[in-house]
């Protein structure tokens, strides 16, 4: 899954006794009510928050994470996480990746639909 917004904040790096590593990144999304999310980048993966800054347009690979925990009372509770994988800066119109090289002018689009010949249906329905 994808997400996409501005970035509102951005935690330090938090380290636990296991040694196990975790950085927080919340982003505001863009849509008619906008979202503010929490998101985990775990390990490794902290690292991807190192040249974003608080006010940017980011993309995020996510995973959407559940535990389940019963209490020492015998009650059982469920906990979601959202876990980022892959970060990536976008322009202001939300459509170009900052990163993505520059297209080539010399290739052409055609309005020729390249499925005309294909009589083979091979949809079951």
């Amino acid at each position: 899954m994808e997400l996409q917004g501005t970035v509102k904040k951005i935690t330090e790096t938090q380290t636990f006794a296991s040694g196990f590593q975790k950085r927080e990144m919340v982003i505001l999304t863009q849509e008619q009510y906008p979202q503010p999310i929490n998101i985990e980048f775990l390990s490794d993966k902290i690292s991807l928050l190192d040249n974003v800054r608080e006010g940017e347009n980011v993309k995020v690979g996510i995973n959407i994470r559940g535990r389940e925990w019963v209490s020492p009372q015998g009650e059982t509770k469920y906990f979601n996480s959202i876990t980022g994988w892959r970060l990536e800066k976008v322009s202001d119109n939300g459509s170009e990746p900052i990163q993505a090289a520059p297209s080539s002018s010399s290739s052409q689009t055609s309005n020729e639909n390249p499925f005309a010949g294909d009589d083979d249906d091979d949809l079951p329905f």
